[in-house]
């Protein structure tokens, strides 16, 4: 069987020159002519053509555009700085994914590569030098397993209303197999979650993705009202580690640091204050914001 020499094909030549540009590689004529076969007027020729292409797809001519450099006698191609990551933002994204731990190191490694070919290229290495000690000491979790397809996977059933089982793994170990109403997926300190509906209870269940096997659509579909759609906003500000159950509603007394309590329950609310102590209410799905009230000791004390 022959291979196809693409080499000599127009639309091949002109997709891996845009291609290479967009990575912030320069181009020379020459090398472009001899890798390719063709002569230093067709290279040419290709490279107007990608000029012609960017001037109808871009307002400003110098937004983005293909400029030729004299010194280094290789053509290059320059965006507007907006159009890029700066190294503070990619270093800022690459440091949350790092502390996250979500990812595995090949996912991770694929996912920071990415981030970093969207720096400018004349920030680009001192970016990679950073990250780079950064990702040596990363520190993945034990499942080691790669996430990126089964929340890809889940997030199609979620959009289309799929119904879905699946085999679960709990903490202790114990297998069980669930039929559920997948309505979101959170992250929350260091692992994603499926948040779901069954079909006995009417509060949320929580499920932790990594613990998830042998997932597949059954065939079925559902429907929540539009009155009771799922919001994922709402819900974040009623989930203590990420422990699903009923709502509860909680009144108490705090006398700790009242920034800690806030930024740790959103819902929590000041009814009054008296000689540093504030009088509390606070709502959440489940046991988890009793667990985390018990954890304060002495600056708790519930009253309903």
């Amino acid at each position: 069987m022959d291979f196809l020499d693409f080499s000599a094909n127009k639309g091949f030549r002109l997709l891996s020159m845009y291609e290479r540009l967009n990575k912030g590689e320069e181009l020379s004529k020459q090398e472009l002519s001899d890798e390719f076969g063709v002569s230093l007027k067709t290279v040419q020729r290709d490279i107007d053509d990608l000029r012609a292409y960017l001037a109808e797809t871009h307002f400003d001519e110098f937004e983005t555009a293909i400029k030729y450099s004299k010194a280094r006698d290789s053509y290059y191609l320059i965006r507007l700085e907006r159009e890029w990551l700066t190294n503070k933002e990619a270093l800022a994204v690459c440091k949350i994914l790092l502390e996250s731990r979500a990812f595995n190191r090949e996912e991770l490694s694929e996912l920071i590569t990415k981030l970093v070919m969207q720096i400018s290229p004349q920030d680009r290495g001192t970016a990679e030098k950073i990250i780079r000690n950064e990702f040596f000491n990363y520190l993945p979790l034990h499942h080691e397993k790669a996430m990126l397809d089964v929340i890809w996977q889940l997030s199609e059933h979620i959009v289309n209303q799929h119904v879905i089982e699946f085999t679960y793994t709990r903490q202790d170990g114990k297998h069980s197999k669930r039929r559920v109403k997948p309505v979101s997926i959170l992250f929350n300190e260091f692992y994603f979650y499926l948040i779901t509906y069954g079909f006995e209870v009417d509060y949320p269940i929580i499920f932790r993705i990594d613990r998830m096997e042998k997932i597949r659509e059954t065939g079925e579909s559902f429907e929540i009202p539009y009155k009771d759609k799922f919001s994922d906003g709402e819900f974040r500000k009623r989930v203590l580690y990420m422990y699903g159950g009923e709502l509860k509603r909680v009144k108490f007394e705090y006398s700790g640091v009242l920034e800690a309590m806030l930024d740790k329950v959103p819902t929590a609310k000041v009814l009054s204050e008296k000689n540093g102590v504030y009088t509390m209410t606070a709502e959440a799905f489940g046991k988890g914001l009793d667990m985390w009230l018990s954890a304060q000791g002495d600056l708790v004390k519930i009253i309903e």
